[in-house]
């Protein structure tokens, strides 16, 4: 993914937003330029050339005079230089596990705005192509999830029919797989209907309340999720946050073992979470879920398309604690990690 060779304003933008969501600068900052693509978007070609001749693109809506400057700038067939500064900066986001990522097909955990993330499923989508996808999982939230917008099954069916209208508009090279970020209940439920669960391609379930419930509960809860045959991957293990805007969170306290040997012994892949306040599962848990047997997922919980680049600090991490790439269920080709999926 490179806008720095095009002399399409829309691609300029767009890599620019990427390369803040990336580098994990401020939401308003993003959104500006995103904004400023849409906006572009919308008209021919001629009248946005028409209109930078004319000093008169900020009589657009969304159009300020960042983003007019970058459009001029590429109108005039320059590098704009807020382009040019990013990527500069840009490099590799984590030391080590460029191998691995090379080897990664896809994500399986993504969030597009129907949830809690902040750009169009087709967004989603055609950064993941950009970025050498095979396929992506979208994973929006469930509906007890409110805060972070998760959608109720009626609102998980009209999802569906936009995945499969994506998929046809896109055609063939990229799939992006119908799934959901369930959230795992106090008793160990999942957070959506068995007959929706069974229309998704991919379950990753997750613990999102009551972090701090007592290990003897949390095992039980986590273990019951694992042993219900929607799950695939269990997401952010401990659900501990070591930096952020979010501020830290200690991790659940529960039996690894007994959760690693339940992920195991049902073929539930243990997320390894690339997000970089996660860091989700630490090295000592990680290193015994590889002891367990376990399968792995290197996901990128991206909220926005830049952050899909997270994968980096994932295979960093996965490298260097030395997790076996056959194991890791996105290193498969598509029709294998559906296979797996269904069971």
């Amino acid at each position: 993914m490179d806008g720095r060779k095009s002399d399409d304003p829309v691609a300029a933008l767009r890599r620019i937003a990427f390369l803040l969501e990336r580098g994990r600068a401020e939401t308003y900052k993003v959104r500006a330029f995103r904004t400023a693509a849409a906006t572009l978007l919308t008209l021919a070609p001629e009248e946005v050339r028409a209109r930078g001749r004319a000093g008169t693109l900020r009589e657009l809506p969304g159009i300020g005079s960042s983003t007019e400057k970058v459009v001029r700038e590429v109108l005039d067939g320059q590098t704009p230089s807020y382009l040019r500064r990013l990527e500069e900066d840009a490099g590799p986001l984590a030391e080590g596990g460029r191998e691995l990522r090379a080897l990664l097909r896809g994500d399986l955990h993504m969030h597009s705005d129907w949830s809690d993330g902040g750009s169009p499923i087709e967004e989603m989508a055609m950064t993941a192509i950009e970025l050498g996808h095979e396929y992506a999982v979208l994973s929006d939230h469930s509906p007890r999830l409110k805060v972070a917008n998760g959608l109720s099954a009626e609102r998980l069916v009209r999802q569906l029919d936009v995945v499969a209208a994506v998929n046809e508009h896109l055609g063939e090279g990229f799939r992006l797989l119908s799934g959901i970020e369930v959230d795992i209940l106090d008793g160990g439920d999942l957070d959506q209907t068995d007959e929706m669960l069974d229309r998704l391609e991919v379950v990753v379930s997750s613990v999102h309340s009551k972090l701090h419930m007592e290990s003897a509960a949390m095992t039980r809860r986590m273990v019951a999720a694992v042993e219900n045959p929607h799950t695939n991957v269990l997401g952010h293990v401990t659900g501990r946050l070591v930096t952020g805007g979010r501020g830290t969170r200690p991790p659940s306290t529960f039996d690894a073992e007994a959760v690693f040997a339940a992920c195991a012994a049902h073929d539930v892949a243990v997320e390894i979470n690339s997000r970089p306040e996660r860091v989700d599962p630490p090295d000592d848990l990680l290193r015994l879920a590889i002891d367990a047997g376990c399968l792995f997922s290197i996901d990128s919980d991206a909220h926005a398309p830049g952050q899909l680049d997270f994968l980096d600090h994932g295979c960093a991490r996965a490298e260097k604690i030395g997790v076996s790439t056959e194991r890791i269920v996105n290193t498969w080709p598509v029709e294998r990690l559906l296979a797996w999926a269904a069971g």
